[in-house]
């Protein structure tokens, strides 16, 4: 093993997580051949956790034992507050982890631990809890999410263990609803055997998924060499211009960007493969189906984003998703509109999910300031008379080319981690990607465009 990990040039423990990260495809491919719904659930949990010792130790099993066994007590015992307790009891535990194991560090080092896979737990137990409380409350003024997840009974354990563990998903995602997880198993809502329409073929999409992993995996070991993150720290980089300077930040992060998608790829090929990715078919008259549950990424709508407000939609999917879900639209009072405290609030509870770490924490915060800079952009562009499309078109320009320079500035945060490095490498731009955001927040307070005049027809709908 040893050969085989200098010959890709990763430490043997990320070769072993490696391994087993891409055998989730095979295993989940064999849950399709396992009859009956217990023996699903049972074989979704053993594989789940044989996997985890596999990769990361025996440890790792005990670790994630913690916050599942502490979430489903509390679902036994408060059920009315066992969203509350599950969330801070979940996020707790996980920022002992962060602190206690570092794993920023361990992961630039080449190294790898279950705090990875114990991000996903986390989200998984939380969102379940969350859901069956909201079993509790009557449908009329729940959110469409809610009334679609909410949970009327408490899971079985092992329908519980499985879905936590299910198959090895848990080691990089994609997050899910426990109740998708149990109408998969069970053959119920879109999954529902029918001569009519049998369920769609899952293995094109599978093989799609795996040649954009071989791509992104072969894009990144060609790009890793020529922008490493160490030469932040090396005397040419400051010796060099502004503009080579921001070009050098921008391709740092475009770099860094193919190694998750890489990861999300896979994936995505093991929950297509499973079944548990389709989510229906489409409206078009050729309907195809849609396998948007196992979706993480879509790199083009990253890479060429015309808006920052698009990127939680195509970064992390079920991530963001879930921040959506069980933050930001918690925090929104009935009556009124999300604002920038909604928004600042979800960026720093996914900043403290990945860990406690600077780099982290001002990542998010400069995502919060770039989201509502776009807006503001947004907002001037749409008050421009549809009649004047040269000047939209700028405004459209300059929205994409705000995104693209924000966006890989932000993310030098996120990649070195340490205070000192984050700041001297916005230092080394002149905080170019800090300031720019906020000088047009501040003049979207001033330069208030009157919203766009909608046609009677559109008024009356």
């Amino acid at each position: 093993m040893e050969t085989m990990a200098a010959a890709i040039g990763v430490s043997v423990p990320v070769l072993r997580f490696l391994l087993c990260f891409v055998s989730t495809i095979p295993v989940s491919f064999a849950w399709r051949l396992v009859p009956g719904t217990l023996p699903k659930h049972l074989y979704a949990a053993v594989t789940g956790a044989v996997l985890s010792y596999l990769s990361f130790g025996f440890s790792s099993n005990l670790h994630f034992l913690i916050p599942m066994g502490l979430a489903y007590a509390s679902m036994r015992l408060f059920r009315r507050h066992c969203g509350i307790i599950t969330f801070f009891i979940g996020f707790g535990y996980l920022i002992g982890c962060h602190v206690y194991y570092m794993s920023g560090d361990a992961w630039k080092e080449g190294g790898i631990d279950a705090t990875g896979a114990l991000m996903v737990l986390t989200l998984k137990v939380i969102s379940c809890a969350i859901n069956y409380s909201d079993g509790l409350l009557k449908e009329e003024g729940l959110r469409d999410a809610q009334k679609q997840y909410r949970l009327i009974h408490c899971p079985s354990i092992i329908e519980y263990i499985g879905y936590c563990l299910c198959c090895g998903s848990h080691h990089a995602g994609p997050v899910y609803e426990i109740k998708d997880y149990l109408d998969w198993t069970e053959d119920k809502g879109i999954w529902v055997h029918s001569n009519d329409r049998p369920l769609p073929s899952p293995y094109g999409a599978t093989l799609r998924a795996l040649v954009q992993a071989a791509v992104c995996m072969g894009l990144y070991l060609y790009l890793v060499p020529q922008y490493p993150l160490s030469r932040f720290n090396e005397p040419i980089y400051y010796e060099w211009g502004f503009w080579q300077r921001l070009r050098y930040q921008y391709m740092s992060g475009f770099t860094a960007r193919w190694k998750y998608y890489f990861i999300w790829s896979i994936s995505e090929a093991s929950i297509i493969i499973s079944g548990l990715g389709f989510t229906g078919w489409s409206d078009s008259s050729h309907s195809k189906p849609q396998w948007d549950r196992a979706k993480n990424v879509d790199i083009l709508g990253v890479e060429i984003a015309t808006s920052a407000v698009q990127l939680p939609l195509v970064w992390n999917i079920q991530v963001s998703t879930w921040l959506r879900y069980y933050v930001y639209e918690r925090l929104i009072q009935k009556g009124k509109k999300p604002g920038f405290l909604q928004l600042l609030a979800t960026q720093t509870v996914s900043a403290v999910w990945h860990g406690l770490y600077p780099g982290y924490m001002i990542f998010f915060v400069q995502s919060a300031l770039m989201i509502a800079g776009s807006r503001v952009i947004y907002r001037w562009q749409q008050a421009i008379s549809p009649r004047n499309t040269l000047l939209r078109k700028i405004m459209a320009f300059t929205n994409f080319a705000y995104t693209l320079l924000v966006l890989n500035y932000s993310c030098i945060g996120f990649l070195v981690l340490s205070m000192q490095e984050t700041v001297a490498a916005y230092r080394s731009v002149y905080f170019v990607g800090t300031i720019v955001p906020i000088v047009i927040i501040l003049l979207g307070h001033i330069i208030k465009p009157a919203r766009p005049v909608r046609p009677k027809t559109q008024k009356s709908q």
